[in-house]
Protein backbone atom coordinates (compact mmCIF):
# COMPACT_ATOMS: atom_id res chain seq x y z
CA UNK A 1 0.00 0.00 0.00
CA UNK A 2 1.75 3.22 -1.32
CA UNK A 3 1.80 6.46 0.72
CA UNK A 4 0.25 5.00 3.74
CA UNK A 5 1.25 7.90 6.27
CA UNK A 6 -0.45 10.59 4.08
CA UNK A 7 -4.27 8.38 4.30
CA UNK A 8 -3.25 8.13 8.33
CA UNK A 9 -3.50 11.34 9.61
CA UNK A 10 -5.15 15.16 8.27
CA UNK A 11 -2.23 16.36 8.43
CA UNK A 12 -1.00 13.79 5.74
CA UNK A 13 2.38 13.59 7.79
CA UNK A 14 3.33 16.78 5.91
CA UNK A 15 5.95 18.76 8.18
CA UNK A 16 5.04 16.93 10.86
CA UNK A 17 7.70 15.24 13.39
CA UNK A 18 6.47 11.77 15.21
CA UNK A 19 7.44 11.61 18.83
CA UNK A 20 5.27 10.59 21.25
CA UNK A 21 2.06 8.73 21.22
CA UNK A 22 0.17 11.47 20.90
CA UNK A 23 1.30 12.48 18.02
CA UNK A 24 0.12 9.13 16.82
CA UNK A 25 -3.30 8.96 18.32
CA UNK A 26 -4.69 12.15 18.93
CA UNK A 27 -7.02 14.30 17.04
CA UNK A 28 -4.55 14.10 14.08
CA UNK A 29 -5.30 10.93 13.62
CA UNK A 30 -7.69 10.08 10.53
CA UNK A 31 -10.03 7.89 12.21
CA UNK A 32 -12.09 6.70 8.74
CA UNK A 33 -8.11 6.37 6.91
CA UNK A 34 -7.95 3.71 9.54
CA UNK A 35 -10.82 2.19 9.51
CA UNK A 36 -10.69 2.04 6.02
CA UNK A 37 -7.23 0.49 5.62
CA UNK A 38 -8.68 -2.18 8.30
CA UNK A 39 -10.89 -3.37 6.14
CA UNK A 40 -8.84 -3.61 3.01
CA UNK A 41 -6.50 -5.76 5.47
CA UNK A 42 -9.18 -8.13 6.14
CA UNK A 43 -10.82 -8.27 2.45
CA UNK A 44 -7.52 -8.88 1.34
CA UNK A 45 -7.19 -12.06 4.04
CA UNK A 46 -10.49 -13.03 2.88
CA UNK A 47 -9.62 -13.20 -0.70
CA UNK A 48 -5.61 -14.39 -0.23
CA UNK A 49 -4.65 -15.81 2.67
CA UNK A 50 -1.38 -15.95 1.25
CA UNK A 51 -1.07 -12.56 0.35
CA UNK A 52 1.55 -10.40 2.10
CA UNK A 53 0.48 -6.84 3.21
CA UNK A 54 3.25 -3.61 3.09
CA UNK A 55 2.70 -0.74 4.15
CA UNK A 56 4.59 2.21 3.08
CA UNK A 57 4.70 4.03 6.24
CA UNK A 58 7.11 6.55 7.40
CA UNK A 59 5.63 7.98 11.11
CA UNK A 60 5.80 4.14 12.74
CA UNK A 61 2.34 4.01 13.70
CA UNK A 62 2.15 1.70 16.78
CA UNK A 63 -0.09 -1.18 15.83
CA UNK A 64 0.32 -0.66 12.23
CA UNK A 65 2.06 -4.49 11.51
CA UNK A 66 -0.14 -6.46 13.73
CA UNK A 67 -3.50 -8.02 13.62
CA UNK A 68 -6.95 -6.49 13.86
CA UNK A 69 -7.88 -9.02 16.42
CA UNK A 70 -5.35 -7.17 18.52
CA UNK A 71 -6.27 -3.69 17.92
CA UNK A 72 -4.06 -3.37 14.73
CA UNK A 73 -4.48 -2.37 11.43
CA UNK A 74 -3.56 -5.63 10.01
CA UNK A 75 -0.39 -5.37 7.98
CA UNK A 76 2.13 -7.56 7.76
CA UNK A 77 5.13 -5.52 7.32
CA UNK A 78 5.92 -1.88 7.13
CA UNK A 79 8.86 -0.55 4.60
CA UNK A 80 12.45 1.12 6.30
CA UNK A 81 11.60 4.10 4.16
CA UNK A 82 14.76 5.83 6.40
CA UNK A 83 17.45 3.41 5.78
CA UNK A 84 17.90 4.38 2.09
CA UNK A 85 17.75 7.37 2.49
CA UNK A 86 20.34 7.60 5.30
CA UNK A 87 22.79 5.79 2.33
CA UNK A 88 22.46 8.58 -0.22
CA UNK A 89 22.28 11.13 2.05
CA UNK A 90 25.20 9.67 3.75
CA UNK A 91 27.19 9.32 0.17
CA UNK A 92 26.14 12.52 -1.02
CA UNK A 93 27.41 14.68 2.18
CA UNK A 94 30.38 12.67 4.15
CA UNK A 95 33.40 11.59 3.29
CA UNK A 96 34.10 7.95 3.66
CA UNK A 97 36.07 8.81 6.82
CA UNK A 98 33.53 10.87 7.95
CA UNK A 99 30.99 8.12 8.40
CA UNK A 100 28.78 7.69 11.80
CA UNK A 101 28.47 4.49 12.51
CA UNK A 102 26.27 4.88 15.27
CA UNK A 103 24.06 6.70 13.56
CA UNK A 104 24.14 4.11 11.01
CA UNK A 105 23.38 1.50 13.44
CA UNK A 106 20.04 3.29 15.07
CA UNK A 107 18.97 3.87 11.40
CA UNK A 108 19.22 0.35 11.27
CA UNK A 109 17.64 -0.56 14.46
CA UNK A 110 15.07 1.93 15.13
CA UNK A 111 11.99 0.04 14.50
CA UNK A 112 9.35 -1.25 16.44
CA UNK A 113 9.99 -5.10 17.94
CA UNK A 114 7.19 -7.23 17.22
CA UNK A 115 6.06 -5.35 13.71
CA UNK A 116 8.24 -6.96 10.67
CA UNK A 117 9.65 -4.37 9.15
CA UNK A 118 11.08 -4.44 5.21
CA UNK A 119 15.21 -3.18 4.73
CA UNK A 120 16.28 -2.06 1.72
CA UNK A 121 19.15 0.02 0.63
CA UNK A 122 17.69 1.56 -2.76
CA UNK A 123 14.05 2.21 -3.08
CA UNK A 124 12.58 3.39 -6.64
CA UNK A 125 12.44 7.10 -5.57
CA UNK A 126 16.32 7.09 -5.92
CA UNK A 127 16.38 4.92 -9.13
CA UNK A 128 13.69 6.81 -10.98
CA UNK A 129 14.51 9.68 -13.06
CA UNK A 130 16.18 12.93 -11.56
CA UNK A 131 18.31 11.10 -9.01
CA UNK A 132 20.95 8.24 -9.47
CA UNK A 133 20.92 5.08 -7.95
CA UNK A 134 23.25 3.30 -5.38
CA UNK A 135 25.87 2.16 -7.94
CA UNK A 136 25.77 5.53 -9.56
CA UNK A 137 26.10 7.60 -6.47
CA UNK A 138 29.58 5.39 -5.96
CA UNK A 139 30.61 4.88 -9.16
CA UNK A 140 29.69 7.77 -11.11
CA UNK A 141 31.75 8.51 -14.61
CA UNK A 142 33.42 5.24 -14.05
CA UNK A 143 30.64 3.38 -13.87
CA UNK A 144 30.58 3.85 -17.84
CA UNK A 145 34.71 3.60 -18.30
CA UNK A 146 35.89 1.37 -15.34
CA UNK A 147 33.82 -2.06 -14.93
CA UNK A 148 36.49 -4.14 -16.57
CA UNK A 149 37.18 -6.61 -13.92
CA UNK A 150 40.55 -6.52 -14.68
CA UNK A 151 40.55 -2.43 -14.81
CA UNK A 152 42.76 -1.53 -11.35
CA UNK A 153 40.58 2.17 -11.09
CA UNK A 154 40.73 3.06 -7.35
CA UNK A 155 36.84 4.42 -8.04
CA UNK A 156 36.01 1.25 -9.28
CA UNK A 157 37.12 -0.49 -6.68
CA UNK A 158 36.09 1.20 -3.79
CA UNK A 159 32.41 1.41 -5.19
CA UNK A 160 32.79 -2.22 -6.03
CA UNK A 161 33.36 -2.84 -2.07
CA UNK A 162 31.12 -0.15 -0.44
CA UNK A 163 28.57 -1.71 -2.48
CA UNK A 164 28.50 -4.83 -1.07
CA UNK A 165 28.74 -3.85 2.38
CA UNK A 166 25.65 -1.77 2.14
CA UNK A 167 23.83 -4.14 1.05
CA UNK A 168 25.05 -6.86 3.61
CA UNK A 169 24.61 -4.38 6.33
CA UNK A 170 21.30 -3.69 5.41
CA UNK A 171 19.95 -7.06 5.01
CA UNK A 172 21.19 -8.51 8.21
CA UNK A 173 20.06 -5.82 10.44
CA UNK A 174 17.77 -3.87 8.98
CA UNK A 175 14.77 -6.00 9.35
CA UNK A 176 12.52 -8.86 9.19
CA UNK A 177 12.43 -9.16 5.56
CA UNK A 178 14.93 -7.65 2.68
CA UNK A 179 13.38 -6.04 -0.70
CA UNK A 180 15.50 -5.31 -3.72
CA UNK A 181 14.72 -2.55 -6.53
CA UNK A 182 15.41 -4.24 -9.50
CA UNK A 183 18.80 -3.89 -10.99
CA UNK A 184 20.46 -2.86 -7.18
CA UNK A 185 21.58 -6.47 -6.62
CA UNK A 186 24.32 -6.20 -9.80
CA UNK A 187 24.79 -2.28 -9.50
CA UNK A 188 22.45 -0.96 -12.35
CA UNK A 189 23.90 2.16 -13.58
CA UNK A 190 20.97 4.29 -14.79
CA UNK A 191 17.90 5.83 -13.83
CA UNK A 192 14.27 4.43 -14.73
CA UNK A 193 12.11 6.80 -16.62
CA UNK A 194 9.08 6.38 -19.13
CA UNK A 195 7.79 7.36 -21.80
CA UNK A 196 6.42 11.23 -21.19
CA UNK A 197 6.36 13.84 -22.89
CA UNK A 198 9.54 15.28 -20.91
CA UNK A 199 11.07 13.18 -22.78
CA UNK A 200 9.77 13.01 -26.20
CA UNK A 201 8.17 9.45 -25.26
CA UNK A 202 11.05 7.62 -25.32
CA UNK A 203 11.31 4.63 -23.67
CA UNK A 204 15.08 4.49 -23.71
CA UNK A 205 15.25 4.46 -19.70
CA UNK A 206 12.01 2.35 -19.32
CA UNK A 207 14.43 -0.55 -19.26
CA UNK A 208 16.91 -2.75 -16.41
CA UNK A 209 20.20 -3.86 -18.36
CA UNK A 210 20.36 -7.75 -17.20
CA UNK A 211 22.92 -8.26 -19.74
CA UNK A 212 25.47 -6.29 -17.71
CA UNK A 213 25.24 -8.91 -14.99
CA UNK A 214 25.53 -11.94 -16.99
CA UNK A 215 28.76 -10.63 -18.45
CA UNK A 216 31.52 -12.34 -16.87
CA UNK A 217 33.73 -9.63 -17.28
CA UNK A 218 32.52 -6.89 -15.32
CA UNK A 219 32.38 -6.20 -12.18
CA UNK A 220 28.57 -5.89 -11.94
CA UNK A 221 29.10 -10.22 -12.35
CA UNK A 222 30.73 -9.73 -9.41
CA UNK A 223 28.62 -7.47 -7.20
CA UNK A 224 25.38 -9.82 -8.51
CA UNK A 225 27.74 -13.44 -7.22
CA UNK A 226 27.84 -11.39 -3.89
CA UNK A 227 24.45 -10.79 -3.56
CA UNK A 228 23.66 -14.27 -4.47
CA UNK A 229 26.30 -15.56 -1.48
CA UNK A 230 24.58 -13.15 0.60
CA UNK A 231 20.92 -14.13 0.29
CA UNK A 232 21.73 -18.13 0.37
CA UNK A 233 23.34 -17.35 3.74
CA UNK A 234 20.53 -15.72 4.83
CA UNK A 235 17.76 -17.96 4.10
CA UNK A 236 19.75 -21.29 5.03
CA UNK A 237 20.21 -19.71 8.32
CA UNK A 238 16.94 -17.71 8.43
CA UNK A 239 18.92 -14.61 9.51
CA UNK A 240 15.99 -12.37 9.26
CA UNK A 241 13.78 -14.47 11.32
CA UNK A 242 15.84 -15.13 13.84
CA UNK A 243 15.02 -11.63 16.18
CA UNK A 244 16.79 -8.55 15.98
CA UNK A 245 20.73 -8.25 15.88
CA UNK A 246 22.76 -7.99 19.10
CA UNK A 247 24.95 -5.10 19.09
CA UNK A 248 28.46 -6.50 19.67
CA UNK A 249 30.70 -3.49 19.56
CA UNK A 250 31.31 -0.34 17.26
CA UNK A 251 35.09 1.19 16.86
CA UNK A 252 34.21 4.95 15.73
CA UNK A 253 37.80 5.54 15.33
CA UNK A 254 38.56 2.28 13.42
CA UNK A 255 34.91 2.42 11.33
CA UNK A 256 34.26 -1.62 12.38
CA UNK A 257 31.08 -2.57 13.57
CA UNK A 258 30.50 -6.29 14.92
CA UNK A 259 27.26 -7.71 15.62
CA UNK A 260 25.51 -10.98 16.04
CA UNK A 261 22.30 -12.32 14.69
CA UNK A 262 20.98 -15.78 13.91
CA UNK A 263 23.81 -17.47 15.64
CA UNK A 264 26.23 -15.71 13.13
CA UNK A 265 28.71 -12.84 13.85
CA UNK A 266 29.19 -10.13 10.92
CA UNK A 267 31.91 -7.78 11.21
CA UNK A 268 31.82 -4.96 8.69
CA UNK A 269 35.13 -2.57 8.31
CA UNK A 270 33.84 0.37 6.23
CA UNK A 271 37.43 2.20 7.15
CA UNK A 272 38.46 3.27 3.33
CA UNK A 273 42.30 2.22 4.17
CA UNK A 274 43.68 0.50 7.04
CA UNK A 275 43.37 -2.81 7.59
CA UNK A 276 43.67 -4.31 11.15
CA UNK A 277 46.02 -7.40 12.59
CA UNK A 278 45.06 -9.12 15.87
CA UNK A 279 41.74 -7.38 16.12
CA UNK A 280 39.54 -8.06 18.69
CA UNK A 281 36.04 -8.75 18.36
CA UNK A 282 33.78 -9.54 21.87
CA UNK A 283 31.73 -13.02 21.34
CA UNK A 284 28.43 -13.47 23.27
CA UNK A 285 29.10 -17.66 22.65
CA UNK A 286 33.22 -19.15 23.09
CA UNK A 287 34.07 -21.56 20.62
CA UNK A 288 35.57 -22.35 17.29
CA UNK A 289 34.58 -19.87 14.48
CA UNK A 290 34.58 -20.23 10.82
CA UNK A 291 34.32 -17.96 7.99
CA UNK A 292 30.83 -18.50 5.78
CA UNK A 293 30.69 -15.46 4.19
CA UNK A 294 33.69 -13.40 2.76
CA UNK A 295 33.35 -10.26 0.31
CA UNK A 296 37.04 -9.81 -0.13
CA UNK A 297 36.44 -13.28 -2.37
CA UNK A 298 38.12 -12.56 -5.79
CA UNK A 299 34.73 -13.90 -7.35
CA UNK A 300 33.07 -10.94 -5.77
CA UNK A 301 35.41 -8.27 -7.02
CA UNK A 302 37.78 -8.56 -3.40
CA UNK A 303 41.03 -9.26 -3.24
CA UNK A 304 41.57 -12.51 -1.51
CA UNK A 305 43.33 -11.40 1.58
CA UNK A 306 42.17 -13.87 3.58
CA UNK A 307 42.54 -17.17 4.21
CA UNK A 308 38.95 -19.08 4.43
CA UNK A 309 40.65 -22.31 5.63
CA UNK A 310 41.42 -21.11 8.76
CA UNK A 311 39.58 -22.09 11.97
CA UNK A 312 39.10 -18.97 14.95
CA UNK A 313 39.34 -20.18 18.59
CA UNK A 314 37.95 -17.23 21.38
CA UNK A 315 39.90 -16.18 23.73
CA UNK A 316 38.70 -15.18 27.32
CA UNK A 317 35.65 -16.04 29.08
CA UNK A 318 35.22 -19.10 30.56
CA UNK A 319 34.86 -18.26 34.00
CA UNK A 320 37.59 -15.05 33.46
CA UNK A 321 35.89 -11.16 34.16
CA UNK A 322 36.79 -11.01 30.33
CA UNK A 323 34.41 -11.84 27.71
CA UNK A 324 35.33 -14.28 24.82
CA UNK A 325 37.03 -12.84 21.81
CA UNK A 326 37.88 -13.44 18.68
CA UNK A 327 41.30 -11.91 17.22
CA UNK A 328 40.85 -11.56 13.40
CA UNK A 329 42.66 -9.97 10.65
CA UNK A 330 40.31 -7.37 9.06
CA UNK A 331 41.26 -5.87 5.81
CA UNK A 332 39.24 -2.62 4.80
CA UNK A 333 36.30 -2.31 3.59
CA UNK A 334 35.17 -5.74 3.97
CA UNK A 335 32.63 -7.36 5.34
CA UNK A 336 32.75 -11.20 7.42
CA UNK A 337 31.21 -13.43 8.92
CA UNK A 338 31.51 -16.13 11.16
CA UNK A 339 29.36 -19.46 12.40
CA UNK A 340 30.36 -21.05 14.98
CA UNK A 341 31.43 -24.73 14.52
CA UNK A 342 28.93 -27.39 15.80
Amino acid sequence: FDGVTSMLYHHHGEGHTFGGYDSYFGPDADDDAILYLMLASTLVREFKKSALLIAEDMSGLPGLCRPIAEGGVGFDYRLAMGVPDFWIKTLKHKRDEDWDLGELWHQLVNRRQGEKTVAYAESHDQALVGDKTLAHWLYDAAIYSNMGVLDGDAQAARATALHKLIRLITMSAGGEAYLNFMGNEFGHPEWVDFPRVGNDWSYHFARRQWSLADNPGLRFSQLLAFDQAMLQLARERQVLVKGPATLLNIDYGNQVIAFERAGLVFVVSFNPSESFFDYGIPIVKAGRYRLVLNSDRPEFGGHSRLDETVVYDTMGGGGTAEAPRLRLYVPNRTALVFSINS
